[in-house]
């Protein structure tokens, strides 16, 4: 926490200038401009970079907080920093700890209870998402849940569970963002089937080589409740998916 404090301090001094221009110290502004622009030593350019790194991070935190309805005052934040720095803070810092630490828990709080609403949209959104697109023609629905569309057809092979797939995909959440795409890169993924998501798993050994599918994936066969990276809790995925060639698994005997 007293690196929390300290951060916070140094962030609210690196805002003094906002501070003042608002309530129009336009003199005191321009004085800091002109004293940034004489930054000519190493350290002097090290010193002022390591105060806007930190005043970046803490003004990510304010907004964060702000979000999640914790509305931290910046401008009080700013006044502490200075009288602190004068030797005559209205809060002395062992009486700090404790306010910055009940601070840390109401933001855990409201986090947790903001990412339990955000889980139960997400959750449903697809499951609304995927009841409606199982309606729609050309649509199939397997046992499981999985929902695939021929794109285009083929005639080749098919893999199994435990061969190697080349493929490109492009997958996008049910609301159109891209999360992740070979066909972007430029260059295509081999992978063991078995080591994906279920939805893969499954989908890839309905396809023939040279053939285009589309898959609408429900979450328990994707990332779960857990999601990952930009892919959130809950979320059903849409893969385009064309099979270039399988590598069959080598059978021993």
């Amino acid at each position: 926490m007293k690196k929390l404090a300290s951060a916070c301090a140094v962030a609210a001094a690196l805002t003094l200038s906002a501070c003042g221009a608002e309530n129009g110290t336009e003199a005191k502004t321009e004085t800091t401009k002109q004293e940034a622009s004489t930054l000519q030593t190493e350290i002097q350019k090290q010193s002022y970079s390591l105060g806007v790194s930190i005043a970046t991070n803490i003004q990510q935190h304010v907004e964060q907080s702000n979000e999640m309805g914790i509305a931290l005052e910046q401008d009080l934040i700013a006044t502490g920093f200075a009288e602190a720095l004068a030797g005559n803070p209205q809060i002395k810092i062992e009486d700090a700890q404790p306010l910055l630490m009940a601070l840390q828990q109401a933001q855990q709080a409201a986090h947790a209870e903001k990412q339990e609403a955000d889980q139960s949209k997400f959750q449903e959104e697809s499951a609304a998402f995927l009841a409606e697109n199982k309606t729609k023609e050309g649509i199939v629905t397997t046992e499981s849940g999985l929902q695939y569309q021929v794109v285009q057809a083929a005639e080749g092979a098919k893999p199994a569970a435990e061969d190697t797939v080349t493929v490109h995909y492009t997958g996008t959440l049910i609301d159109g963002t891209k999360f992740d795409s070979s066909v972007d890169r430029g260059e295509p993924a081999s992978f063991p089937l078995n080591r994906v998501i279920k939805g893969w798993t499954e989908g890839l050994q309905l396809m023939p080589v040279g053939s285009k599918y589309r898959f609408f994936i429900p979450f328990d066969l994707a990332y779960g409740p857990q999601g990952t990276g930009s892919i959130p809790p809950f979320a059903a995925l849409i893969f385009d998916v064309e099979l270039i060639s399988i590598d069959a698994a080598n059978e021993e005997g």
